[in-house]
């Protein structure tokens, strides 16, 4: 595991030092490792996102209805 030297701001430390206290991490680097992960899974997810908004918008609107596209839906999944 890398270690690392950083500067916090007082907040921030203060609230790492909260969550050890509180026991919801065992160590500080616990809590900033935990905060690292979610945010690589939150950009993840984003990037995911963008991607299927991209694919869908170039591929063009529907003529179907609400309930022919909900009646496809379903046959999709088997509903």
């Amino acid at each position: 595991m890398a270690r690392q030297s950083i500067t916090l701001a007082n907040q921030n430390d203060e609230w790492l030092k909260q969550q050890v206290t509180k026991e919801e991490f065992t160590s500080k680097s616990e809590a900033v490792n935990y905060l690292i992960t979610q945010a690589r899974r939150q950009e993840d997810y984003v990037e995911f996102v963008r991607m299927k908004l991209d694919k869908a918008e170039k591929s063009g609107f529907s003529t179907k209805t609400k309930e022919e596209l909900l009646t496809e839906i379903k046959k999709k999944l088997n509903v």
